[in-house]
Order: C-alpha cells, then structure tokens, then sequence
C-alpha cells in the first residue's frame, strides 16, 4: 500500500521563514552541563533553517534567572525564531488540562493574549474530566453549558468537545490549536488515525500543530498529510523532520518517490 500525501501542486511546498504551515516547533534543551544557551547556540547553528518555534517546556526553565531567559529568547530571534512581551516571548500556549479553567475564562484569556500583542496557542487533550462532559441536551448548536458537577477522576473521550472548544478559541482569535500526543499520537504503532482526521478536517491543517513524540511518528504526519502538517518535536528530531518533509516534495520526481522508504508494500 502506498502512502503519497497526494498531489504535488506547487502550493504543497513549504515557503521560506516566516511560515503560515508547514510549521516546526523544537523543544528546548532542558538541561546541560554547559550553560543553556552554549548548548543552544550548537543546536541553531545546524538546524535553525528548519526551526520555526522554540518551546519553553516542563517548567524547567521557570527556574532560570530573567537575564539568562533573555539570553536565550534573545539567541531564538537571531535565527528567525518566534518564542510577557519583557522577556521576548512571542507566543504563550495555554494547556486547557492544566490550567482547568471555564471556558469563558479561556476564552477571556485568550482575548487578553492577542490584545498584548503575543499569538495564543491553546492545547487541548482528546479526554475531559467526565464532569466536564456536556449532557446530550445542552449539545445543540454547539452550545456548551458548564457543569455544576464535581470534578471526578474519571477521563472520557471527546473528540467532539475538544473540537468544539478549540473552534470558539479560533473564534476568539487564537493563532493555532495544539494537540496534546497523548491517547492520540504518543506512539506511530498506536496512533489514532480517525481522531486525527476528524480534527484536521474541522479545524484545517494550517490552523492546527500536533505533538509528535519520536520519528515514527512524524514520519507518519508526513506520509499522510505532506510537508504541510505543523508538528512539535523534541530538538534531537528536526532534522529528520526536514528530509520527511522535504523528500516527497513536488520537486521529487516520480522515480525517486517510489524509491524512497516512505512507499511501504
């Protein structure tokens, strides 16, 4: 079976940074025994081309003294890398999980963002606090009541609310919706394909990055939806997501596709 992200019209290629789609954004370096933007430094000087975003993850560097953040968001912006405007932040992601707010002060939030003149990007999960879940009679229209229920323990799946909520953070002038990898993408021989393609198909490819947590994985985004797909990465991985991306480009003739690792039998 072969797997061609399809056709290879010219509007399928990845444009020169600043990009729209096609988007790669690179986890941070967590820790290292040399300082942190020595280490850095290294990373960007191979693969900044093929970097568009740089994540502060895990809380990590909330440990860090306010110069050497600088420093780094600093090193970011020399090579063309978007990353609270004191600091030199660019975009701030709001995990709905975490943050367990309302909707409507999610959605106060992410007004709030754009109006300081930073991109928001909300990151949704596919499993909501089963109280979190609308009755079947509040569903119409797309409304959305919110629970008078206590929070339980007990996570259900809702793809359909996760759309629903990140089509209303759209609305309120959200940048692009990040998808959380678990119990949707956390492994290529799990992942779930047919959440995937509803969420795509609703929300559009440009509008939405997924968590891609090894190669396989994007390997696979690649194969199926083209060089198009915004995917975060750990920083180990960009530069294997760049030869996905760019291998099965239109430029590629048809020889070269059928030679290459990415057409399965």
């Amino acid at each position: 079976m072969g797997y061609g992200y399809g056709n290879e019209d010219e509007e399928d290629d990845r444009p020169e940074k600043p990009r729209r789609y096609g988007v790669t954004e690179m986890r941070s370096p967590f820790y290292s025994f040399r300082p942190a933007n020595q280490a850095l430094q290294e990373i960007l000087d191979s693969v900044s081309p093929f970097v568009d975003g740089l994540k502060f993850s895990r809380g990590c560097h909330s440990l860090m003294g306010k110069e050497l953040v600088r420093e780094i968001t600093d090193l970011a912006h020399k090579h063309d890398i978007y990353e609270c405007k004191a600091l030199g932040f660019d975009t701030i992601e709001l995990n709905a999980g975490s943050l367990n707010l309302p909707e409507e002060a999610l959605l106060r939030l992410v007004r709030l963002i754009k109006s300081s003149g930073l991109r928001a990007k909300p990151m949704f999960s596919v499993k909501f606090d089963s109280s979190d879940i609308p009755a079947s009679r509040d569903r119409a229209f797309g409304a959305y009541i919110a629970p008078v229920k206590e929070k339980t323990s007990e996570r259900v799946e809702d793809v359909d609310l996760l759309i629903r909520r990140a089509e209303r953070c759209l609305e309120a002038g959200a940048d692009m919706i990040m998808i959380d990898a678990d119990d949707v993408c956390q492994r290529a021989e799990s992942l779930r394909t047919d959440i995937v393609a509803k969420i795509v198909g609703r929300l559009g490819l440009d509008k939405t990055m997924f968590e891609a947590s090894n190669p396989n994985t994007s390997e696979w985004f690649v194969r199926r939806y083209g060089p198009r797909v915004n995917l975060f990465v750990d920083h180990s991985d960009v530069m294997n997501l760049e030869r996905l991306r760019g291998f099965n480009m239109h430029r590629s003739n048809l020889a070269s596709r059928y030679a290459s690792p990415f057409f399965l039998m």
